[in-house]
């Protein structure tokens, strides 16, 4: 796979598995929506903050995500950090009409977080072969890029 075509599966997938170490150590997964990308290595997510993985990501940034295409057998696992964002800003960014269900008090709403996932490496595979993406790479790839949000 090109970057270009690993780029357009991220895009298009719309979700995420979030892996991340549990606060006993142990490995876990949570499904997220996922659809504000920064090239390959970027991703902001919203969430609770008082969900499991964020309280892990808090104590242990080290997470990984996995997007893939079950129809076409293809996917990329990225590996990296996972930084919290409780500001307003980040916050207001990733509202969408209707949030307010998840989170009564509105954008300021103290269980409302952005996760940013940074990528370090990453790892793809499809029908045709499977190879690794160097830090390198994703940071030529991603040099200049911008958080833009991509409906799936």
């Amino acid at each position: 796979m090109t970057l270009k075509e690993i780029d357009r599966l991220i895009r298009e997938a719309g979700f995420a598995t979030l892996g991340f170490l549990d606060e006993d150590g142990n490995p876990s997964v949570r499904k997220v929506f996922s659809t504000w990308h920064k090239g390959l290595g970027g991703h902001l997510i919203s969430t609770n903050t008082s969900s499991q993985h964020v309280q892990a990501l808090l104590k242990d940034a080290r997470a990984c995500l996995y997007f893939d295409d079950c129809r076409t057998f293809e996917g990329v696992c990225l590996t990296g950090t996972a930084v919290l964002h409780f500001d307003h800003g980040h916050k207001a960014l990733l509202w969408n009409e209707g949030d307010e269900k998840y989170y009564p008090k509105g954008v300021d709403d103290e269980d409302y977080c952005i996760l940013e996932f940074r990528a370090e490496h990453g790892r793809y595979y499809r029908y045709d072969g499977k190879g690794d993406i160097s830090a390198a790479e994703l940071a030529e790839y991603d040099s200049g890029a911008e958080f833009v949000k991509y409906d799936a």
